[in-house]
């Protein structure tokens, strides 16, 4: 699998994300992780020292205040406590007071900058990854719930490390420096006491926790599920209304939410037994400490101070114990959502390029001196589906600089052979041929360059008129944008609108008409200027006059490149140096319009059908 570093491009990450190398778990999934914290290693290390300085701090608050209270004890003859009480311990406390607070703040900006990068740099590579799958993979995935389970994964990043490394670590620091403390300075007891109370509250939450995931697990299919009918429902908005389906899909959402809900009460009710367990283990421990502490005051083994400290340590060992539950329950949710997306970037690419792999090598040039490019299809044999072959040994050639057009009924694997030269897919056998070089040994970046395309269904962005266009060039100045819409035949419809090319296309290009979509997708076709181009159905969309007078643009453009075009509509390829008529995924007749006339065969035939109607 392709591995892509991280968004700085002075530090790559190690590439751990490779299917081969995934571990299973939880413990997988953090080992997965690390290595983008790492490259930060200097401020992880300096925000561990600042974190164990936080926590010696904090346990030094129930000593100082131990001594305090056992100073304001009063002998006899003593008037007032006020003249007893150390002012040193008062400074001292505040001082612990505040450098417990100021080293917790210090750690969360010194280790800020390296949670932020390692959300970025994930996040980066499953963008990267997502664009490297294979047409396939975007034909087949539901994007309200992909981009859900991304958006979840980005944030368990953030709460993985905060909830770990400002949360679960200084709590056991913490308490071994207790328990430490309590063992040396009273009895075992105080530190068996709190051991067997930790290991009941730990065991009790975790076999709980894992018991509720499968929960939260079934939650969240359900929330992404229901996320998807929304996305899907909204993105076909036209269609609904069409049909006038509003309440249709009104009930199957609604239907997507009851599930939803009736998951999420069950995990209510398992949350519910969870607390009440951890806080009955808490108590029992709170209690059995509190009452050797008063037995040893009573029997004059410990001083009031003493009480007072073992209760500061209890509370400040109990209280972060009582969000425990909470945060394991967090860091269980936050790594299944983070193993989520590892699993996006463990989908294998259909598609990848070879070990050699390299760019595109054009050598022939026309008189202008751009550089050209001849295609070859050898004996190719394809299918989507192994059980419904497609394409069944086609073979043609278009000579650098030449035009080929295909024509032929709908399902006749037209469009597939479009599909293939840009490599959205890999042929089962023969091979297809850029300047004499198998388009499987070239990288895919290269090939795509050398290769412009009309599509059928043109899709642009939401954005502006200029930013479609310029999308063909990125970096192309106002001035080529308009140069190439000119060429279109849009740059006067465009001129019309009162943002001119600042005006929004809409979702999915939805403001403007298919003629409208078709010219930009020329535009952006034509400013893109690669010695390769194919017109899918390029003028399918527009009315008979613009047609006309694009087809000629087209062609006038076309004569210098090395062209394909797929069309139903004969009368836009009679020009063409070859006509290959498609059936059924095979070439059933090839020649220049006049021969294939001539032959009276199935072009022939066709041709007299759209003449008719016409």
């Amino acid at each position: 699998m392709r591995s892509f570093g991280p968004a700085s491009s002075s530090q790559t990450p190690p590439a751990t994300l490779s299917a081969a190398a995934a571990q299973a778990g939880d413990w997988g999934t953090l080992q997965r992780l690390f290595p983008y914290l790492w490259l930060y290693k200097w401020r992880v290390m300096v925000a561990l020292t600042l974190m164990v300085g936080a926590k010696v701090a904090n346990v030094g608050v129930p000593l100082l205040l131990k001594n305090l209270v056992d100073s304001l004890t009063l002998q006899p003859g003593q008037l007032t406590a006020v003249l007893v009480v150390p002012v040193a311990l008062l400074i001292a406390y505040a001082a612990l007071r505040l450098s417990t607070t100021l080293f917790a703040e210090l750690r969360d900006l010194v280790f800020a900058k390296a949670t932020e990068g390692a959300a970025r740099s994930i996040s980066l590579e499953v963008f990267r990854h997502l664009h490297s799958l294979s047409l396939r993979f975007h034909l087949e995935r539901q994007t309200g719930g992909m981009t859900r389970d991304i958006e979840r994964g980005t944030r368990a990043v953030h709460s993985l490390v905060s909830y770990s490394l400002y949360s679960i670590v200084p709590t056991l620091i913490e308490v071994g420096l207790v328990l430490t403390l309590l063992a040396v300075k009273f009895d075992v007891w105080f530190a068996g006491i709190t051991i067997i109370a930790l290991v009941l509250y730990i065991v009790f939450t975790i076999s709980m926790t894992e018991w509720r995931t499968e929960f939260r697990k079934r939650m969240n299919e359900l929330d992404s599920k229901a996320h998807s009918r929304a996305i899907d429902s909204l993105l076909n908005f036209e269609t609904v209304k069409y049909f006038n389906n509003e309440e249709f899909e009104a009930r199957r959402y609604d239907e997507n939410l009851e599930r939803y809900r009736r998951a999420a009460l069950q995990s209510q009710r398992s949350l519910s037994m969870l607390n009440a367990g951890q806080q009955l283990i808490i108590a029992s421990g709170l209690v059995a400490m509190l009452w050797r502490a008063t037995q040893g005051v009573v029997d004059g083994r410990m001083t009031l101070g003493d009480l007072v400290m073992v209760n500061a340590f209890m509370i400040q060992i109990y209280i972060p114990l009582n969000f425990l539950g909470a945060i394991y329950r967090e860091l269980k949710q936050n790594l299944t959502d983070l193993e989520k997306m590892f699993t996006l970037l463990e989908r294998e690419q259909e598609i990848a390029d070879a070990p050699d792999a390299h760019d595109v090598r054009l050598h022939e040039q026309d008189a202008t001196g751009q550089l050209q490019a001849s295609i070859r299809f050898a004996h190719v044999f394809f299918a989507y589906d192994p059980a419904r072959p497609l394409l069944h040994d086609i073979s043609f050639d278009i000579p650098a600089g030449k035009t080929v057009a295909v024509v032929g009924p709908s399902g006749s694997g037209k469009s597939t052979l479009a599909r293939l030269l840009y490599r959205f897919y890999d042929v089962q056998q023969g091979g297809i041929y850029i300047a004499e070089q198998n388009i499987q040994g070239l990288k895919q970046t290269s090939l795509r360059a050398a290769i412009g395309i009309v599509p059928q269904d043109t899709v642009l962005f939401n954005d502006t008129v200029e930013y479609n266009i310029a999308y063909g060039r990125p970096g192309s100045t106002l001035a080529q944008v308009q140069e190439a819409a000119r060429a279109a035949h849009i740059d006067d419809f465009i001129a019309s609108t009162p943002a001119g090319y600042a005006t929004m296309v809409g979702e999915r290009g939805l403001k403007l008409s298919g003629g409208e979509k078709q010219r930009v997708a020329i535009a952006r076709t034509l400013l893109k200027n690669p010695p390769i181009l194919v017109f899918d159905e390029a003028t399918s969309a527009l009315d008979s006059a613009n047609e006309r007078a694009i087809q000629a643009e087209l062609q006038r453009i076309a004569q210098s490149k090395t062209t394909l075009v797929i069309a139903h509509r004969l009368s836009t390829v009679v020009d063409a140096h070859e006509i290959l008529v498609m059936d059924k995924g095979r070439i059933v007749e090839r020649g220049t319009h006049q021969a294939l006339l001539e032959q009276q065969g199935r072009y022939a035939a066709m041709w007299a059908l759209q003449q008719s109607s016409a």
